[in-house]
């Protein structure tokens, strides 16, 4: 089976099938990573991302992984997206507002368990940079060195950034979980737990 980057170049070369097989490899995980951030089709988003790579494909230089380079368009499409109906001060990043103050809505995907509940709610208070480089960390395996590649900064910086997340995230749990009696997540557990269920929703 041919690598990403292999696909990647080919389709770059005008092999149109392997346009087809990236987009094959990634829809499901893409859609994975809209459907906890976005309400409604995310099927559009998925397409803008892919033909923002399709736009851009010809600029990867094979110096990261294609993994990578097509969320980090993700993440672009995505804060595009809230950027468009943003109800905030202009001034403010759309990176450091949380998903809870751009749409309050709960989220669309429905958990099975109390703690999953608090956690799901959790992940949507704190910053949306937060929230996504966690998300690629725990749900799609990312190395913080992929994770620097996705958010265009320096290895050291990804690092400091993901330890900042799990501090969030830790502060946020406990504040929901409060006196029910939900023990503090361990990360991986959680990670798991969560992805399976969103992979299930509808």
């Amino acid at each position: 089976m041919r690598s990403d980057e292999a696909l990647l170049e080919a389709w770059n070369g005008g092999d149109t099938e392997a346009g087809e097989q990236l987009f094959d490899r990634y829809f499901l995980r893409l859609v994975r990573f809209f459907r906890p951030k976005v309400h409604g089709d995310i099927d559009e988003l998925v397409q803008q991302t892919f033909l923002g790579c399709l736009e851009s494909r010809a600029r990867f230089r094979g110096d990261g992984s294609f993994h990578a380079f097509i969320f980090g368009i993700a993440r672009n499409v995505l804060f595009n997206f809230y950027r468009a109906r943003q109800r905030v001060d202009a001034t403010v990043a759309i990176s450091e507002i949380s998903l809870h103050d751009l749409d309050p809505r709960p989220s669309a995907v429905l958990t099975e368990r109390r703690e999953q509940q608090i956690l799901l709610e959790s992940l949507r208070r704190i910053p949306l940079d937060a929230q996504v480089l966690l998300e690629l960390h725990y749900w799609e395996g990312m190395t913080s060195a992929a994770i620097a590649r996705v958010l265009q900064v320096p290895h050291g910086t990804a690092q400091t950034r993901i330890r900042r997340a799990r501090e969030l995230l830790a502060a946020e749990v406990e504040r929901h979980a409060g006196g029910l009696g939900v023990a503090p997540p361990n990360f991986d557990d959680w990670a798991g737990s969560l992805r399976e269920i969103v992979d299930r929703s509808p």
